[in-house]
């Protein structure tokens, strides 16, 4: 049986575990909210930990804290920063919709974990009391130094994380565009047979719309750097010292290289997700630009010999369990999934930030499933995008002479001719040639349309595709 310890909070006593470093309201959460079995993302609790830790550092700096207390706070926290103390944040994702249980938790664990610093034990004993309220949440409110988390988190996941993969993924496929430029195969419009195009085209913008994505990013992930803190509970900042949330943000901006700064207004702040919703569109769109790349891809590499078969992907497993040999564009498939679930949870952010459903009056009531999917997406798309240029772009090789062969076959080479001979003349030929299975260059000589040499020169391929 496991031992515990007695801990009370305003509505009484709580039996919490003996070695936890969470108390009372953590541990009531705990028992309220058995949902998913999903705790608050790691780079959440990490920022939460930041704060409490820049927080105490600027109480002291202003002497409202003493100078053994903020240590203890400043080390207890950034252990919670750095992944010391996971295990004490058992909370579920689906709680109170403020935080609030979740603010505590680290409250708690942090005053818990200072208080071993200082030579006592957990739950108050030793001769110097670190209280959770009094001390690690001075100034603060769950209501500001929640968003606050979910900003800090969502901003340096995307910075140190997604965009970098992003990168990565838009250099790997403009590299395939210059090594594939010189390869022209059939375009395609309606999924039918269009005019020529270059292969490295094609791939120039598959880059293209990454490197969009990416740009996109970048400029949502600034409004995420307007910190809602010191705006306390309804955006007044009641209990706030004049001047903390500001020196706050300096500490955190120093701290992570990003230009965090106090929100100009902390009614919006609190009563609103609307940099959470902005970023969340932004990963959406990243996400169907990568799930529309590897779409295309997972088309063009179709076959091998019944389906398009323009490029060859890397083999990286075995397809089927009944069928032998057979190879499965699984990277492609895997980042499709990825843009799918994205767009679901886009969709989850947006209802959590609606009025009547998460944001209501003063404050937003949804954050923390807001916060799980924001950075459930992050993770996501990072991952996705590493594994999509490491284990399927780099690796895609053309097959040259299947796409000039089916660029030969196409009716849509009698584009090239209308010009010369008639929009209606090019139309009858291209009905012949589909008619009688025969090729448009064999159908023009048959019929001597052109010169032989005029005719080479206008289905010149090469010539057909632009700059």
């Amino acid at each position: 049986m496991t031992e515990t310890r007695k801990e009370r909070d305003s509505l009484g006593e709580v039996d919490v575990p003996a070695e936890a470093l969470y108390g009372a309201e953590t541990m009531r959460a705990v028992m309220n909210f058995p949902i998913s079995g999903a705790p608050m993302p790691r780079e959440f609790i990490a920022a939460m930990g930041l704060i409490k830790a820049a927080a105490a550092a600027v109480h002291h700096k202003a002497g409202r804290l003493e100078a053994p207390v903020a240590a203890a706070i400043i080390q207890a926290a950034g252990e919670v920063a750095a992944n010391g103390l996971d295990e004490h944040f058992p909370i579920d994702v689906f709680q109170t919709g403020s935080g609030t249980s979740t603010n505590m938790n680290a409250n708690e664990v942090i005053a818990n974990r200072a208080m071993q610093l200082l030579g006592g034990g957990s739950g108050g004993a030793g001769a110097v009391r670190v209280h959770p309220n009094d001390h690690v949440n001075m100034g603060q409110s769950s209501n500001d130094v929640i968003p606050t988390a979910l900003h800090i988190a969502a901003a340096l996941a995307i910075t140190r994380e997604l965009l970098p993969a992003l990168v990565a993924l838009r250099d790997a496929l403009q590299a395939k565009a210059d090594e594939f430029d010189g390869v022209i195969k059939i375009g395609r419009t309606h999924l039918m047979d269009a005019v020529p195009i270059r292969l490295g085209q094609e791939f120039s913008g598959y880059a293209a719309q990454v490197a969009r994505a990416g740009e996109l990013l970048r400029k949502a992930t600034d409004r995420l750097c307007e910190l809602p803190l010191g705006g306390t509970a309804v955006g007044t900042g009641l209990n706030a010292p004049e001047g903390f949330a500001t020196a706050v943000c300096e500490i955190l901006g120093e701290n992570a290289g990003l230009p965090f700064r106090e929100a100009p207004n902390h009614f919006a702040a609190a009563g609103a997700r609307d940099a959470a919703l902005a970023v969340s569109a932004a990963l959406r769109s990243a996400g169907l630009a990568m799930g529309k790349v590897a779409s295309d891809i997972r088309l063009l590499a179709s076959g091998p010999r019944c389906g398009l078969g323009e490029l060859l992907l890397p083999a990286v497993q075995p397809g089927s369990s009944i069928m032998p040999g057979k190879v499965n564009p699984v990277i492609c498939e895997t980042v499709i999934q990825v843009a799918c679930q994205v767009v679901g949870n886009d969709a989850a952010v947006a209802a959590g930030a609606t009025g009547g459903v998460g944001s209501i009056l003063e404050l937003n009531v949804a954050m923390p499933m807001i916060t799980a999917n924001l950075l459930g997406s992050i993770k996501l798309l990072t991952n996705a995008a590493r594994v999509f240029a490491d284990r399927c772009v780099g690796g895609i090789v053309a097959n040259e002479l299947r796409c000039r062969e089916i660029v030969e076959q196409s009716l849509a080479m009698v584009t090239v001719l209308a010009p010369q001979i008639g929009h209606e003349a090019a139309a009858d030929i291209a009905r012949k040639a589909y008619q009688t299975g025969r090729t448009i260059r064999e159908m023009c000589l048959a019929h001597d349309v052109l010169p032989p040499d005029e005719l080479d020169a206008l289905l010149d391929t090469s010539r057909q595709t632009g700059k």
